[in-house]
């Protein structure tokens, strides 16, 4: 299928020939948190030449306890991330949970993004897309990465064909998820751009009982066999202190990682980008 540019704000996504970064807090903490990763990925967006899409939730609506901190909600968790793009100028991307959300959402996002729990939701991808907004569609634990043809028809379906699919990894028995690579030329071939979310693929759901756990330090090594394989961009959750992290902290990488790590992924997106350019078929 005819690869197709998905525009973001001001930037293109071009599939195997754009690389960017979607990155943030797993939900908004505070105003002081969320302002002072917003900088620091702004600081370098414009110091390394990658495109950096600013995500943070307003709302973690499924989280494994119902005593878990979910973010400030709709309303007030919107005008903080409007403040960010005042502040930043980044793009905004945060997840909607229900079609009735996505109208106040796309006054302020610049991507919508469906949780992986609800990619098969029809009303919710339908509502979406028929916003205009891209759309970050995130591939189910449940799902396998074929079977997304039919989520993203319906996507597509109002004629919004701004649309990228996220990897995430799948679900391996109890409390552990596993990456099949195969996900991304799988996924590729539908002909829109394919996100790695390198932070979640290492999520153990469930797995501290009351919350997630998570293996952050293969977070780097699966992001590179993404990218490898194909991937045109990458979704880390980040924190200035993960250990104190209120959300997905176990698998969030630190900010004092983030510019080391984007520049190996940003080499190997070149060198991939390189080699499919001087490949004669």
């Amino acid at each position: 299928m005819e690869p197709k540019t998905v525009y973001i704000g001001d930037l293109s996504i071009v599939p195997d020939r754009s690389f960017f970064v979607i990155a943030g807090p797993c939900v908004i903490e505070s105003e002081e948190i969320t302002f002072r990763v917003a900088e620091f990925l702004r600081e370098t967006s414009e110091a390394m030449g990658i495109p950096i899409v600013f995500k943070s939730s307003y709302d973690k609506a499924n989280r494994s306890s119902m005593d878990s901190f979910r973010g400030p909600g709709l309303e007030r968790g919107l005008n903080i991330l409007r403040r960010v793009r005042e502040r930043t100028g980044l793009p905004l991307l945060s997840d909607v949970h229900s079609p009735g959300e996505v109208e106040m959402a796309a006054e302020v996002l610049d991507v919508l993004q469906i949780p992986a729990f609800l990619c098969r939701q029809t009303d919710l991808l339908v509502a979406a897309s028929g916003t205009g907004l891209p759309v970050n569609l995130k591939k189910g634990q449940f799902m396998a990465p074929w079977d997304m043809e039919q989520a993203v028809l319906k996507v597509v379906s109002t004629g919004n064909r701004n649309l990228m699919l996220t990897e995430r990894g799948s679900s391996f028995g109890y409390n552990n998820l596993v990456v099949d690579i195969r996900s991304i030329p799988v996924m590729k071939a539908f002909g829109y751009p394919v996100v790695f979310d390198a932070t979640h693929s290492v999520q153990l759901p469930g797995g501290a009982g009351r919350s997630s756990g998570g293996e952050r330090e293969y977070a780097e090594t699966l992001a590179r066999a993404a990218v490898a394989a194909g991937a045109d961009g990458v979704f880390m959750e980040v924190h200035p202190n993960p250990e104190h992290a209120l959300c997905d902290g176990p698998n969030s990488l630190p900010l004092s990682r983030i510019r080391s790590i984007l520049t190996v992924l940003r080499d190997i997106h070149d060198l991939v980008q390189t080699r499919r350019n001087d490949d004669p078929s």
